[in-house]
């Protein structure tokens, strides 16, 4: 017989046993509707939902939350990580009555509908779109870090799987909840110990609570069915001094004799017949064929859901600009705004947070530490967890900022930052040292397909400020903007751009608009189009250029991926259109000019200059020079394409 682990004896109270009786009878009702939604789809995941439905009961009957308000800012939030068990997620709020359940059973997995295969944030009581393994419990640690930053008095549940625990950045998000003391954070394992090729001691043995234990956390054991032990373990869980793990030991498809303990049902459902049966053993009558008629209804009308509205509103202003003139580097630019906004903004509503790994630096956040000390967050070397917490943080009314290299914030962590744009976060990314800029690191560490990535992103910007000016007015508009953006930038100092009088082209008077290029030289030879470090090498080849008797328009592309279509139509008239970039010359900017040419039905002649293979070690200009991206270099290549 399992037996309750407690930090304290606890008695099966009265108030438990009436509490219990309660969620037993709303357990047998969401089995079933879990059994009909399932089987209607004919897709979906009914034995994780049933081995995990009394824990999921347990928490919303015993949490802080309310139906009618969603949104309740007091609220305690629970993050179901494996977003599979969407079966048991939508009987259970449909039971607490954040809708209707009859509409969770018929549309589940319906084209339009909100009740989608997995967890979505569409959907009203879920905190977060998950599915992705391994990434629920950082979302957790968000959450309750939000609450500590907002002064919130609350609790933050997630439920995992156990084939889940396998995944890496468990142990990341660990780690950093035991650092900071986040106390009020439960986890629970669903502790079936089968997943989708069986046993997990056969798929990938491990000790799942020495893990726990070893990285800081209180575990608990229960009986994830029987009720009553499962809310005295919640009490427990609530009273301890440390994050609590309770590992449910569960039974897959359980309540159905002949699911129980069979892998098979991790993903695949029940006929009608078996269907039929199961209600059978659970005593409650089939609605099989209402829910039919209600869903063929449904798909006959083609209702699409639409999005809700996410986007939060930032108490923020942007300060006073900073002038530079003389040559620096964007990263340190973007480290004096940052910090320079953490004291303007100190009594805002709308906390600032970075987010820092290991890094500060290098990624100059080291003066918004200094200011607001309590706002930074050192996560260490753990991207994973870094891009997927501070994406849950953003979501919470704090402006969070997380600075990182190119290679390891959207390179490596390409998984996290679509899950964010999923959500509708509002995190801004800030990578330092992309491109080949990065020099002697070499290879592994030269991100020349920052933009590539971030095109494939339908809800994330981004932006790459030309010099220390317009990386200080980047930072300042974004500090009251929603939404998710990338800053990139690379390591070197640049020479501050000037216009033909010698002035700062981005001087105090220039605003940021996101989407709108700017014209640095007028030219009727040709145009070049340039984004990132390049620019000031652009800018010295047009200009050498103009002596000898050539004009070439030269824009600057701040915004890679939002290109007025209206000025390559005009570069078009004028002769040839370069691109220069440090970047792969595949998906960024030179790709944006190539679709807009193409969709535009243009005659014009495209020359794409930029890296075209991994670069080998070398400092920035020995790289530059290799990739023919020098002034002289590209002087040469100019005078050939014109």
């Amino acid at each position: 017989m399992l037996l309750i682990r407690t930090i304290k004896r606890y008695k099966v109270t009265k108030h438990y046993t009436e509490l219990a009786e309660k969620v037993n009878a709303q357990a047998v009702l969401a089995r079933a509707a879990i059994l009909q939604m399932t089987t209607l789809s004919g897709s979906g995941h009914p034995g994780g939902s049933m081995s995990s439905i009394d824990v999921l009961l347990s928490i919303y009957n015993t949490m802080r939350h309310d139906p009618a308000n969603p949104q309740w800012n007091e609220r305690d939030r629970m993050v179901v990580s494996c977003g599979h068990l969407s079966p048991a997620v939508y009987s259970t709020l449909g039971l607490m009555n954040y809708f209707s359940l009859e509409d969770a059973i018929s549309q589940f997995r319906v084209y339009g509908s909100i009740f989608e295969g997995h967890i979505e944030r569409d959907v009203p009581g879920v905190e977060w779109s998950t599915g992705n393994l391994g990434q629920g419990l950082s979302a957790a640690v968000g959450f309750a870090m939000a609450s500590r930053i907002h002064g919130i008095d609350n609790y933050t549940y997630v439920l995992m799987g156990d084939g889940e625990q396998q995944k890496g950045q468990l142990s990341e998000a660990r780690r950093f909840a035991a650092k900071y003391k986040l106390h009020k954070i439960i986890a629970v394992v669903d502790y079936n110990q089968l997943q989708i090729s069986g046993s997990i001691h056969d798929v990938m043995p491990q000790n799942i609570r020495k893990n726990w234990e070893s990285d800081g956390w209180q575990v608990l054991e229960v009986n994830g069915h029987d009720v009553s032990l499962i809310l005295s373990t919640l009490d427990a869980a609530r009273q301890a001094d440390a994050p609590v793990m309770i590992l449910a030991h569960t039974v897959m498809g359980k309540g159905v004799s002949f699911m129980e303990n069979k892998a098979k049902y991790h993903g695949s459902t029940l006929s009608d017949e078996l269907c039929l049966n199961a209600l059978g053993e659970l005593d409650v009558p089939s609605k099989l064929d209402q829910y039919r008629k209600a869903r063929e209804a449904y798909q006959k009308n083609k209702q699409v859901h639409p999005t809700p509205d996410f986007t939060p509103k930032f108490e923020l202003q942007p300060g006073k600009p900073m002038l530079y003139t003389s040559d620096s580097d964007c990263r340190s630019a973007w480290g004096n705004a940052i910090a320079d906004l953490a004291k303007y903004n100190g009594k805002s509503p709308n906390p600032i947070v970075v987010v820092d790994c290991d890094l500060a630096g290098s990624v100059k956040t080291q003066d918004f530490q200094a200011v607001a000390p309590e706002r930074f967050l050192q996560v260490g070397i753990m991207e994973h967890h870094a891009a997927v917490m501070s994406g849950a943080i953003s979501t919470t009314g704090v402006q969070c900022f997380w600075a990182d290299f190119g290679v390891f914030g959207i390179d490596e962590t390409y998984n996290m930052q679509r899950l964010n744009d999923v959500n509708h976060t509002n995190l801004k990314t800030v990578l330092t040292h992309v491109g080949v800029d990065v020099g002697a690191d070499g290879k592994t560490h030269q991100c020349v397909d920052y933009i590539s990535l971030a095109r494939n992103l339908f809800a994330t910007g981004i932006i790459c400020p030309a010099d220390a000016n317009q990386t200080d007015r980047v930072i300042r508009w974004l500090i009251d903007k929603p939404g998710n953006f990338i800053v990139a930038m690379g390591r070197s100092k640049l020479p501050i751009l000037r216009d033909t009088e010698a002035n700062p082209y981005y001087d105090l008077e220039y605003s940021f608009e996101y989407g709108k290029a700017d014209v640095l030289r007028e030219g009727n030879h040709g145009s070049v189009f340039v984004c990132g470090t390049p620019a000031g090498r652009v800018l010295k080849a047009i200009d050498q250029l103009r002596e000898e008797g050539t004009y070439l328009q030269l824009i600057y592309v701040s915004c890679p991926l939002s290109i007025d279509p209206a000025l390559i139509s005009e570069a078009a008239k004028r002769g040839p259109i370069f691109s220069v970039e440090d970047h792969s010359v595949n998906g960024g900017l030179g790709s944006s000019i190539a679709e807009v040419i193409a969709e535009a039905g243009l005659g014009a002649k495209l020359i794409k200059i930029g890296v075209e293979d991994y670069p080998r070690s070398g400092d920035s200009e020995e790289l530059f020079t290799a990739l023919g991206m020098n002034s002289a270099a590209l002087c040469e290549r100019f005078r050939k394409g014109i």
